[in-house]
């Protein structure tokens, strides 16, 4: 199992614009290809955190129907698992984001990740080489 940063469904999700320099576009097809991987039985975590934030982007980048199709889909995929968040992962998560210089959501990717023993994650955000995951794809 591998954890999905929030990212990756963006990049597979939202339009592409004219003129997206030729590293975006790279980007949206490697993003679309982990999702057919998925679609097709491959296991991922990602926590309720991240879904949230893939929920909102596409509600305001697209439409409201469009975030509740995906996210219903998400939800109710047997192969995708969804994590839980408390407080107390959010105090953690704090505190890594201060030592390792990365995002509050970042560090409660990786403090999610090591729960669960997964060591490799689907992301284009480069702060994950801050960190003792294998960064993908």
């Amino acid at each position: 199992m591998r954890f999905i940063d929030a990212n990756v469904f963006l990049y597979a999700l939202l339009k592409l614009k004219p003129n997206l320099p030729k590293e975006v576009i790279e980007k949206k097809k490697q993003a679309r290809e982990i999702l057919r991987r998925i679609e097709n039985g491959e296991e991922v975590a990602t926590t309720i955190v991240h879904l949230s934030e893939v929920a909102n982007i596409i509600e305001a980048k697209v439409n409201l129907s469009m975030a509740i199709d995906f996210i219903e889909e998400l939800l109710t995929a047997e192969n995708v698992r969804i994590l839980s968040v408390t407080p107390e992962d959010y105090i953690k998560a704090t505190i890594v984001a201060s030592e390792k210089r990365v995002s509050i959501n970042d560090a409660l990717a990786y403090l999610k990740m090591i729960e669960l023993g997964i060591s490799e994650i689907y992301t284009f955000d480069r702060h994950f080489l801050n960190l003792n995951v294998r960064v993908l794809p």
